[in-house]
């Protein structure tokens, strides 16, 4: 029987680590879980009930409700996808908008958000073969897990990839708009105090500005197999 890995992939925004996690997690028949989405999720239910918008925050509304957010990820067969549900309700699609995006590095920042979502992320990961994404997993949330990636890309390149994704989606978006948030998105994650983007000391690195998802999935599977080999 081959030993269960936890595989944490970190990363810049927009740089394609949800995709390359779920290719991962489906080649290996993993748990695939999205930090990030998790991080959305709060910031949608703290934007729905008014605790930030508009460039205020209400951090007491945030930690008297926290415990009241229950996030769960649920296989959609008819997608062949995990989705993300804010107690018992599917906010796949509207976590993702601009809103939220110009919002999550605020959310993301509160001590005690951080603290109970990596909780819920260590549960999860108990029973290994998993894939987690996200900003902290390799160096907060999974210190020790077997395979660490750290992600990055161009700005440009992200930029036009989040571009390319939102107008899939039937959402129009200055190219400029997009690329000045994902730059701030980028201070925010590197400077804020509470487990700022760091690449772990024994994390691979991985730029994938000229590489396509089949390409990372070749390299990814050379990584893998050494790991399995003890190399």
């Amino acid at each position: 029987m081959e030993k269960r890995l936890i595989i944490a992939i970190d990363g810049y925004s927009s740089c394609g680590k949800s995709t390359f996690a779920k290719s991962i997690a489906k080649m290996l028949n993993y748990i695939y879980i999205d930090s990030g989405a998790m991080y959305r999720t709060v910031t949608l239910y703290c934007m729905r009930r008014g605790f930030i918008g508009n460039g205020s925050l209400n951090l007491s509304g945030v930690l008297r409700e926290l415990t009241d957010i229950n996030i769960d990820f649920i296989f959609n067969p008819d997608i062949d996808e995990y989705e993300t549900f804010l107690n018992s309700e599917n906010v796949e699609q509207e976590i993702r908008n601009i809103e939220v995006s110009s919002n999550v590095s605020r959310i993301s920042q509160i001590a005690e958000v951080r603290t109970r979502l990596v909780e819920l992320q260590r549960k999860i990961g108990i029973q290994k073969g998993i894939v987690m994404d996200g900003r902290d997993i390799g160096t907060v949330v999974f210190p020790d897990a077997d395979i660490k990636i750290f992600m990055t890309a161009s700005v440009d390149i992200r930029a036009k990839r989040r571009h390319d994704e939102l107008k899939s989606k039937g959402t129009i978006i200055d190219f400029e708009e997009i690329k000045r948030n994902i730059v701030a998105r980028d201070i925010a994650d590197e400077n804020r105090d509470i487990s700022p983007l760091r690449r772990a000391a024994d994390a691979i690195l991985l730029d994938n500005s000229r590489m396509s998802v089949d390409q990372q999935m070749t390299w990814v599977k050379e990584i893998i197999q050494k790991k399995r080999d003890g190399c």
